[in-house]
């Protein structure tokens, strides 16, 4: 995170509304104030290869790339209040290849002074701007979302950990630039008390909402720990503290302009075009994804979704402004800019003012900027960079840690690429880093479609429909429920995966199944030849006389794919279903069809009714006397969820379904009763609110019992009661039976 990214919690503001030109110097102001130490911060960092003499000039160069960039992409057409400036991410990229340019064993570079470094180094700035743009030009933004995570991942915490630890120099105290692997040999050179400056800088700003929550943390880290510096000079330990940033040196300068001396330098730079252009492509990948990343965590819940293509071209533009006046590459900026809004910012007015803002401290209070000791400086930017490790990666350590899944071996190779990726960054080329973890992840990617995309696999002989059978049906599903297979799949549905699934179908394939169901709910995506391999299994299915059904979401991209493809019209709507409890009930049918002698369409007598079987003639008609006849049409609602219950309801005709309501107006389906079956029998036990609406499907005939009329049984025939109660305990028992059965068979 940028700059204690956390005043979405930290930073309460008062309710008091604002004028429009009030709110946005308000908030213009405060991201301006956090700004600063950032970019001046980053700015350091990325130029410390050149050693401590640049810290000053590097600074500015962190405030020129904040003040163009947030310019040129307010007059290129971004209204929003979002704060532009440089980024953790890419200034480490930028700060790592500053550092192999001056440890090159390039003759041009190695033979040369700091000059042609500081031209080559701007020239990458400016050819990564321009790929950034050129990106957003083609329509690339949606595509660079796919990049890898754990490759950006990596890059992150090794930014993290190289931004930490590069700042070890300066929390010593050490008057000159060290490598923070030389600090534990120069022990002797620090500085106890740039070490206590830097701890109470490090845990004021880390727990600055105990102090207050209306400033942000980097701020009251920054004015605690800087007034600490200088009470401690004032009271003659100034020998025993670091120094502060100082003022740039005219003779080091980072301006392009300034950096070029003739036609020998272009020369120079046209043989280090190789360097250049791999470095530039990998810089504006990496500023390219963290931007569009950045977007969504910046943009207000209620905003338009952030077109990434016109993004990613203002970025470009911008940056490329940015290197031509000696500005690194800069991003979307959270911390700021979610400030920025916090304190009122209503428009892009604000960003002007902070943009102004920063031009005034690079114009005439960089001397005052210049006095800030370089300890508390790097103590803010330790608490940034222990912000900025990936929190996925460390939840991904916790689910390796407790999984023992199959997945493990997944999170692991994750892991790998993201340990490979930081440790390369930071041992040995960034560049080289970036694209060999993208190669390394997409290899991973590939390897993991190609396994099959089957989630679960299970016949219907244990797990049936949600509609209720009769006990005929029942035992007939109980033995010939295997003939129905069940596939529910998972992921992409593409080239890669779609002929290792078909092989698997393959092998399953047998003469007694009658119905294979695939269950798509759970696939992402399906490309033309996913689609022309499902047709190729409905045709061989045909072949044999046996049924295809697919279960997926109606409007979905994967339904639409199939639709285009002329799957679905081949398969007829018949077998298509919004979700797999509703094709396995059709399979069912399909099954029972003409296997059981009872016709749907008649009205059947209690005596063949199961509720009744352990009741004698006279017993029945005992019960029959004590209920009432109804009859409901189709789509009629017998109850509602909620209602008062009073009775039972027991069919002797049609079809009726159970519905448990949603939050989105939706309504889930949680059992069919079929002709034979009761339903709202917990109404005679506890007589409460109903569970659960029930709509019927079919023109039905029922038969009600309400709780008076029980009582009035129990009165006049109390054994029958006793024997009606009974049947209903049995009913209630085997469907609480199945229900753990199914559970059982779908957890192992």
């Amino acid at each position: 995170m940028d700059g204690a990214e956390k005043p979405r919690r930290d930073i309460r503001m008062d309710n008091q509304p604002r004028s429009g030109l009030r709110a946005d110097l308000t908030g213009g102001l405060v991201s301006a104030a956090l700004s600063i130490p950032l970019a001046v911060g980053y700015g350091m960092f990325a130029f410390g290869s050149l050693g401590s003499g640049y810290f000053a000039a590097g600074a500015l160069s962190g405030l020129y790339a904040a003040v163009t960039v947030g310019i040129a992409c307010v007059l290129f057409g971004d209204r929003s209040t979002t704060v532009y400036a440089p980024r953790v991410t890419t200034t480490f990229f930028l700060g790592a290849l500053l550092y192999q340019l001056v440890h090159t064993n390039t003759a041009v570079l190695r033979d040369s002074d700091h000059h042609l470094t500081v031209l080559a180094f701007f020239a990458i700035i400016f050819l990564g701007g321009a790929f950034q743009a050129l990106f957003g030009l083609v329509r690339l933004g949606s595509l660079i979302r796919f990049t890898p995570h754990p490759v950006m991942a990596g890059l992150q915490n090794a930014a993290a950990a190289l931004l930490f630890l590069v700042q070890l120099g300066n929390v010593c105290g050490f008057d000159r630039i060290l490598p923070f692997t030389a600090v534990p040999a120069h022990w002797l050179e620090i500085k106890p008390l740039s070490l206590v400056v830097a701890g109470v800088t490090f845990f004021v700003m880390f727990k600055a909402k105990l102090i207050t929550k209306r400033i942000p943390p980097l701020l009251v880290g920054l004015g605690i720990g800087s007034a600490l510096y200088y009470a401690l000079i004032a009271a003659g330990f100034g020998t025993h503290l670091g120094s502060t940033i100082g003022l740039p040196d005219p003779a080091e300068t980072l301006s392009p302009l300034r950096n070029y001396r003739g036609g020998g330098d272009l020369a120079a730079i046209v043989s280090l075009l190789p360097v250049i252009v791999s470095g530039a492509l990998a810089l504006a990948a990496v500023a390219a994804l963290d931007a569009l990343l950045c977007a969504k965590l910046v943009a207000p819940p209620d905003a338009a979704r952030v077109d990434g293509n016109k993004l990613l071209m203002r970025l470009g533009l911008g940056n490329m402004l940015s290197a031509s006046v000696g500005g690194i590459t800069s991003g979307l900026n959270i911390g700021p800019s979610i400030a920025n809004r916090a304190f009122g910012a209503r428009s892009y007015v604000s960003v002007l003012i902070n943009a102004a803002v920063l031009m005034l401290v690079i114009g005439v209070l960089f001397p005052v900027v210049s006095y800030t000791p370089r300890s508390v400086l790097s103590a803010t930017i330790m608490v940034i960079a222990v912000q900025h490790i990936d929190p996925w990666s460390i939840d991904l350590i916790r689910r390796i840690r407790a999984s023992r899944s199959r997945h493990r071996g997944f999170m692991l190779l994750d892991l790998l690429v993201i340990a490979a990726v930081a440790i390369l960054s930071v041992t040995i080329n960034i560049v080289f880093a970036v694209f060999l973890g993208i190669a390394i992840a997409v290899a991973l990617f590939i390897v993991r479609v190609s396994h099959s995309n089957i989630r679960r696999a299970y016949r219907c002989d244990t797990i049936h429909s949600r509609k209720t059978r009769t006990p005929a049906e029942a035992a007939l599903l109980e033995k010939r429920g295997t003939e129905i297979l069940v596939l529910e799949l998972q992921g992409a549905l593409f080239f890669g995966s779609a002929e290792t699934l078909s092989e698997d179908i393959e092998r399953r394939f047998d003469t007694a199944m009658r119905t294979l169901i695939l269950d798509l709910r759970r696939v992402t995506e399906i490309d033309a030849t996913g689609a022309r391999i499902l047709n190729d299994i409905r045709q061989a299915l045909a072949r044999r006389h046996q049924h295809l059904a697919l279960s997926m979401r109606k409007g979905s991209e994967v339904a639409a794919n199939l639709t285009d493809s002329g799957l679905l019209a081949a398969l007829g709507p018949e077998c298509q279903f919004e979700d797999v409890d509703r094709a396995i009930e059709w399979a069912e049918d399909e099954l029972l069809a003409g296997a059981v002698t009872a016709a749907a369409t008649d009205e059947i007598s209690f005596e063949a009714i199961d509720l009744f079987s352990g009741l004698t003639s006279d017993d029945i008609q005992a019960a029959l006397r004590h209920t009432r006849r109804e009859t409901f049409a189709r789509g009629s609602t017998l109850f509602r969820e909620g209602d008062p219950g009073n009775k039972l309801f027991i069919i002797t005709k049609g079809r009726a379904s159970a519905y448990l309501s949603q939050a989105d107006g939706g309504a889930i389906r949680l059992v069919t009763f079929a002709t034979g079956t009761i339903f709202g029998e917990l109404a005679i036990l506890d007589a409460g609110p109903r569970s659960a609406s029930v709509v019927a499907d079919d023109d039905i005939v029922v038969y009600s019992l309400s709780d008076t009329d029980f009582a009035a049984l129990g009165a006049q025939e109390p054994a029958v009661a006793i024997k009606l109660l009974a049947a209903i305990g049995r009913e209630l028992s085997g469907r609480l039976r199945r229900a753990n059965r199914t559970i059982h068979h779908l957890e192992s």
